[in-house]
């Protein structure tokens, strides 16, 4: 049948058994790893995963037409990512990615507030059930192994406070600022005015909301603004997580924004996932149900875009295994809060995120994913010309003085 000859030529590595409705099964894979069992409930699951398994695999995991009986879904997603490198690479025409840039990623500013509710105006407090106690939805920066998550969330902010060369009154623009964390952060321990902007209203509510309680109202504050809106200048920018939203048609505005906002002397920092493997699409299940519109690059697609703006690169770095390892960490918190998750909203739901979160991780771990920080500029000496002032200044921000609003 299509579906056994398809996950026959994909599945090499691994244990896998793949029972079928009429109660045959076959077996996938050279035996090596835990054993995993999956049972497809319908002839009609069994059809449309073969006609479509990017999109309908994690479909049939949300509905229940792919059960797992033996291993669970991070199992059976790993045996399918370790496989990866056994299917051909994607290739479009121009029709296809013309139609792929322009009808779903756009993202004309009322598509853009969509999308972006979509994902984030769920409630914070499903968000407190399985992040840090900061809200970091962003790759966290693990110093060593065995680092708590919550010490890495604070690396990776104070690792990209170092990037930023903040001074005190600074005005600074974060653009994509989520629940405020990183914004905060910069305004207590460097002293900088922070503005921070969003979509998500429900982001929105909860920065302000944090401002407010931590005393710096007067500070830092936050809008509903998008980016193509905003006025400046600005001494610093940072947007972190952020311009995976933007779609790949908006990549020169967005870098044409960000020069036309950033001071002749000024330091923005662009934290991004990337791919290392080259362009590619939007997976389709997760465009659908987990990020509409949203489109990881590739640093070639970036670059050109960067270099047009008239901005300089002054430094790059990439994380590698770093996202892996805090999506492992969020995926732990979400399975032990699953019963909660699960009262907050329900069981579809539940598996959905656990679909996403274990899809994401393999993603980092088999597919080329990585997190790239650029560090732009005007001046050419707008940077110390050696790295060594990032290391001291993230020591600095490990007693920093603490300031009032």
């Amino acid at each position: 049948m299509a579906l056994q000859s398809f996950l026959r030529k994909v599945v090499r590595e691994g244990s896998l058994t793949v029972r079928m409705p009429d109660g045959s099964q076959f077996e996938l894979g050279d035996g090596c790893g835990p054993p995993v069992v999956v049972s497809i409930t319908s002839k009609r699951w069994a059809a449309r995963i073969a006609a479509n398994p990017g999109l309908v695999l994690g479909e049939a995991y949300m509905e229940g037409g792919l059960v797992l009986e033996r291993g669970d879904i991070y199992d059976f997603a790993e045996v399918i990512g370790r496989n990866s490198r056994h299917r051909p690479p994607r290739r479009a025409g121009l029709l296809e990615r013309w139609w792929l840039d322009w009808r779903l990623q756009a993202n004309p500013r009322a598509q853009a507030r969509r999308n972006v509710a979509h994902h984030y105006d769920l409630s914070v407090d499903f968000y407190r059930r399985f992040l840090d106690a900061d809200l970091q939805y962003s790759c966290a920066y693990f110093q060593g192994p065995g680092v708590p998550l919550e010490a890495a969330q604070l690396a990776k902010k104070r690792h990209i406070a170092a990037k930023l060369l903040l001074a005190p009154e600074q005005r600074v623009l974060d653009i994509g600022c989520g629940w405020g964390g990183l914004g905060l952060t910069l305004a207590q321990e460097a002293g900088v005015r922070l503005e921070g902007i969003t979509l998500s209203t429900e982001q929105l509510a909860t920065a302000q909301a944090r401002a407010e309680a931590a005393g710096l109202a007067g500070r830092a504050s936050f809008s509903l603004t998008d980016y193509r809106d905003v006025e400046g200048p600005y001494d610093r920018i940072v947007s972190v997580g952020m311009f995976e939203h933007v779609g790949r048609p908006n990549f020169q505005t967005y870098f044409d924004q960000v020069a036309r906002l950033l001071k002749d002397d000024g330091v923005a920092v662009i934290h991004s996932i990337g791919r290392s493997e080259g362009p590619s699409f939007t997976q389709a299940w997760i465009a659908k149900y987990i990020f509409p519109g949203g489109y990881i690059p590739a640093m070639s697609e970036v670059l050109t875009c960067v270099e047009r703006a008239g901005l300089m690169v002054a430094d790059v770095e990439v994380l590698r295994l770093h996202y892996a390892d805090t999506l492992r960490a969020w995926r732990e918190r979400f399975n032990a809060q699953r019963a909660e998750i699960a009262r907050l909203y329900d069981e579809r739901f539940c598996r959905m995120w656990e679909f996403y979160l274990c899809l994401s991780e393999i993603a980092f771990r088999y597919r080329g994913h990585m997190v790239f920080q650029l560090q732009l500029a005007k001046k050419i000496d707008a940077v110390p010309l050696t790295r060594d002032y990032i290391g001291e200044a993230e020591r600095r921000l490990t007693r920093p003085h603490r300031r009032a609003a």
